[in-house]
């Protein structure tokens, strides 16, 4: 289910200010989309990618995973094999607490990534972490099912899908 990705946050805000988290992170953009938006799937790990392959084999299409990565800047969560498997299982979007790497071909996939920096280093394989939790970060309650809208001004999530005002 893609959710329409041509809506602005800003327009988001000026509409519907009340309803909306502001994610206050700095976040990078490593992915080919700028704009997307979607229903909210997590996870929370701590340098340690493997429970992030396998939400990105297993969220449905249209999805935004959401990666808790305690803010970690010592490995990266998502490479290029990763963003790939995201960009072919028709997923909207990978925000990220942590980092990436492979940024040149990131950016060449159809997906929005969203991160805090990059780092050349894999991560650990321990399989470690939680899924499908309310996780909390950039001042957000990021809750499963909820909706992200993200585009060049910052990211804000509602608890409904939002249209924007005529």
């Amino acid at each position: 289910m893609m959710i329409e990705t041509d809506v602005k946050t800003a327009d988001l805000c000026d509409d519907f200010a009340e309803k909306l988290q502001v994610c206050y992170l700095d976040f990078k953009s490593y992915g080919g989309r700028q704009r997307f938006s979607g229903p909210v799937s997590t996870v929370k790990v701590f340098e340690d990618n493997v429970l992030v392959k396998r939400a990105l084999q297993t969220i449905p299409e249209g999805h935004v995973l959401v990666v808790d990565g305690g803010g970690s800047k010592r490995c990266a969560l998502l490479g290029d094999r990763l963003g790939e498997i995201a960009e072919e299982r028709k997923l909207s979007g990978i925000i990220i607490n942590g980092c990436v790497r492979d940024t040149a071909e990131l950016a060449e996939l159809n997906i929005g990534v969203l991160a805090l920096g990059s780092n050349p280093l894999k991560s650990i394989k321990r399989g470690e972490g939680e899924e499908n939790i309310p996780v909390a970060f950039g001042e957000v309650k990021w809750v499963p099912g909820q909706y992200v809208y993200a585009d060049e001004d910052g990211v804000v999530v509602a608890e409904t899908p939002l249209q924007k005002q005529s």
